[in-house]
């Protein structure tokens, strides 16, 4: 995984997860990998990955079986896509829509490009 600077690397390692949960990797109560096996897979220090799945679980998007694992919690899924959706639409989409303003595109321009991507 390459990280960036925009923030910090357990944060990114939680967005990735739930990234997973989006894509249907991991399903309500399946399995996640241990704290180890996901810092050795990102090669990261394990104390970053910890924090990353304390972030998620405080988040309640995933929850701990003493001495069975990780688990996604139920419903997971749709709290991650609410919260990325809201966050597009209050944040993203605006800076989004400024930058078509200042280079002059419109809608048609965008349906164009999002017909070449799909």
């Amino acid at each position: 995984m390459m990280f960036t600077n925009d923030k910090p690397i357990f944060q990114q390692m939680a967005d990735r997860l739930c990234d997973e949960i989006l894509a249907g990797t991991y399903k309500d109560d399946d399995r996640i990998p241990s704290v180890r096996e996901y810092a050795v897979a990102l090669e990261v220090n394990a104390n970053t990955a910890v924090k990353a799945y304390e972030l998620l679980a405080r988040d309640n998007i995933i929850y701990n079986r003493r001495g069975m694992g990780y688990f996604v919690t139920a419903g997971a899924r749709e709290q991650i896509l609410q919260e990325r959706r809201k966050a597009f639409l209050e944040k993203t989409l605006p800076e989004v829509f400024r930058q078509m303003r200042l280079l002059g595109l419109g809608l048609g321009d965008v349906s164009q490009a999002w017909e070449k991507q799909a």
